[in-house]
């Protein structure tokens, strides 16, 4: 028997923000907190980990959209083997494997809770979402570059791909080796400028969560957009040095690709030889080890060590801090999925006092990603909008950095496909994402 391992969340259902004067006095610089209008119990339930001893195939897997009734979460956790991979404020996404699928029917039939089946067959969903390699490499070789953005692609082909637009864009592009994961893969920056002295940056990563593909591949399309259309963008583009990292975690990147298609965290070992990798989005130093965060190895919330244990959060962390005081105006991690725009803070229900003005940067940015692909995002903050979650890169670059407009985007899509999103869907979601970098450079190009 599979055995699980649970960290509860809290997960609110109607929030409003108090106005922080009424909260702090005449003190402008301290926290918002945000209120819970709804006096209720609510969570959202603990998530499972693998083990190294127990690597589904997922045969027989399905995904369900399961009507919002937090009663059924722990009978079908520990009864169905079912994990809930998202949920909004009227369904949870629950992955359900194979063996626990007529169990999980029963327990929703006993509650008389609704649900729909979003895929009927995951391990068929996952072998065909991504096209065979035949066809990848036909469309590379069409194209003349070493990347295309209809198909997901390993973690060589990207760094090639960077390598080869640096290699053709000398006065432009250039790369850079930031560190080594624990696994001594390479963690590669890209920086796009015009090299003017005077240029504000914006940072951006992705690929944090190993089952995020659509994370590096948005991430990569947003650089491609930069370098192809460069001289054509608005000006405020090209007062911004643009510092990309497209994968964060390449060990579990590469470990979703040959191993475990949905495997999200690191492949650190841990003290527990059997449960290894930690969540890097839980290991940044700012608020480390507060809500949740689990310090179990066999979780897949297992937040490290301690603050920046891990060698790759703190590469990242050594090579913003060695960009200087203030260079720095706008940062962006990448994740799916759930369609949300997340901005500080991430550890608890507050945010910072300048809340209003990453809202409206926020806000501004979710009308142009509409016109670009009609999909909607949610814009809040991160703990109040999903849950809390201490250790995170946005928090640390808002709270640590000094960054002034950090963001968390959470990518498509909205629950149909989940993590195992078709390659389809890629250039959409690059576009997207093109549409919010363009107006963060915006905001953060004559920032003083």
């Amino acid at each position: 028997m599979v055995n699980y391992y649970y960290l509860t969340l809290l997960f609110v259902l109607s929030l409003t923000l108090t106005n922080g004067d009424e909260l702090n006095g005449t003190d402008n610089t301290a926290d918002v907190a945000i209120s819970n209008d709804a006096d209720l119990d609510e969570y959202i339930p603990e998530e499972s980990s693998r083990t190294e001893e127990y690597i589904p195939d997922y045969r027989g897997s399905q995904l369900w959209k399961i009507q919002y009734n937090t009663k059924v979460l722990k009978p079908l956790e520990k009864e169905a083997y079912a994990q809930v991979w998202n949920f909004d404020k009227k369904h949870f996404d629950v992955l359900v494997h194979g063996a626990g699928v007529e169990k999980a029917k029963e327990i929703l039939k006993n509650a008389n809770v609704n649900y729909t089946v979003q895929i009927d067959d995951l391990k068929k969903a996952i072998s065909e979402e991504n096209p065979p390699k035949k066809f990848i490499q036909e469309l590379m070789n069409r194209n003349g570059l070493p990347m295309t953005w209809r198909a997901y692609h390993r973690l060589d082909d990207i760094h090639k791909y960077l390598d080869f637009i640096a290699k053709n864009n000398p006065d432009l592009v250039t790369t850079q080796t930031i560190g080594y994961s624990r696994e001594n893969r390479t963690l590669k920056i890209v920086r796009i400028s015009n090299n003017n002295p005077g240029n504000k940056a914006i940072w951006i990563d992705g690929g944090i969560h190993a089952r995020e593909w659509i994370s590096p591949a948005s991430v990569t399309f947003i650089i491609n957009e930069l370098i192809e259309e460069w001289e054509d963008k608005p000006d405020y583009i090209r007062k911004i040095d643009w510092y990309i990292l497209p994968v964060t975690n390449p060990d579990g990147y590469e470990y979703s690709h040959t191993t475990d298609r949905l495997w999200r965290k690191s492949r650190a070992n841990t003290s527990y030889p059997q449960c290894k990798g930690v969540d890097l989005n839980r290991n940044y130093g700012y608020k480390w080890g507060g809500k949740g965060v689990s310090k179990s190895p066999c979780t897949e919330i297992f937040g490290g060590t301690g603050g920046f244990s891990e060698p790759e959060t703190k590469a990242i962390r050594d090579f913003l801090t060695g960009l200087g005081t203030g260079k720095v105006a706008g940062s962006i991690s990448f994740h799916s999925y759930g369609q949300y725009i997340l901005y500080p803070w991430g550890y608890d229900r507050v945010v910072p006092p300048d809340h209003k003005d990453l809202e409206t940067l926020a806000v501004e940015a979710r009308q142009k990603m509409a016109q670009v692909s009609g999909n909607w995002y949610t814009v809040g903050p991160a703990a109040a909008s999903l849950y809390p979650a201490s250790g995170g890169s946005d928090d640390w670059a808002k709270g640590q950095m000094g960054i002034k407009y950090a963001y968390t985007l959470e990518l498509p899509d909205n629950g149909r496909y989940g993590f195992v999103l078709p390659a389809s869907y890629i250039t959409g979601a690059g576009r997207e994402s093109m549409a919010f970098a363009d107006t963060l450079a915006k905001y953060c190009a004559n920032l003083k």
